[in-house]
């Protein structure tokens, strides 16, 4: 099977994680990349699961040691980034990489795959729909929320560099239409 790889990006809130749930659900050749982080983990959160947890230290070292498809360090001594051996576990098992990234990352990984990636792009109904979003989850401080904010304005001034944008004003609509670009990709030789 040739390797496919499915990207989405998204500002935080846009619900990104919540679509990429759904095709995990409806594609059973999909499986997702883990990220790799440098933040401790959250009560809530498993190693190796909800993301790979190394550390400043543990992640720069894996820098040095060009073990990632793509790094950012998103603030000061915050680093995600995908590590090449994820891809190459998914693609052992014969399946297609789907990824949840920021857009920098996924643009960095459509690059490098070029036709072999499909990026998308969810495009939240607006820049204040994002925060009102934001504030709704209650899980950062107003500081917080305005570093997101800042970083969502220049995500969002990306969202024509990827091959689609599915813009998430009604969650189920957005689902379908990503069930369909995701399917034509896969399907398509």
């Amino acid at each position: 099977m040739e390797a496919k790889l499915v990207i989405f990006s998204a500002p935080s809130g846009a619900g990104k994680t919540t679509i990429v749930r759904a095709m995990l659900d409806s594609f059973q050749n999909l499986e997702f990349s883990i990220s790799a982080c440098s933040r401790p983990k959250r009560e809530n959160e498993v190693d190796g699961q909800d993301y790979y947890f190394m550390g400043v230290e543990g992640f720069k070292k894996k820098i040095e040691e060009d073990a990632f498809l793509e790094w950012e360090e998103v603030y000061r001594d915050h680093f995600y980034g995908t590590l090449k051996s994820e891809v190459t576990r998914i693609g052992a098992k014969d399946h297609f990489v789907i990824f949840d990234v920021d857009a920098y990352g996924g643009l960095n990984i459509k690059r490098q795959f070029g036709s072999k990636a499909l990026a998308i792009f969810i495009m939240p109904p607006s820049v204040e729909v994002l925060e009102d979003r934001l504030r709704k989850r209650s899980t950062d401080t107003d500081k917080n929320i305005q570093k997101r904010m800042d970083k969502a304005r220049h995500e969002i001034s990306k969202a024509d560099e990827f091959d689609k944008i599915i813009i998430n004003d009604e969650l189920n609509d957005a689902i379908d239409e990503a069930k369909r670009a995701v399917s034509d990709f896969l399907n398509n030789e």
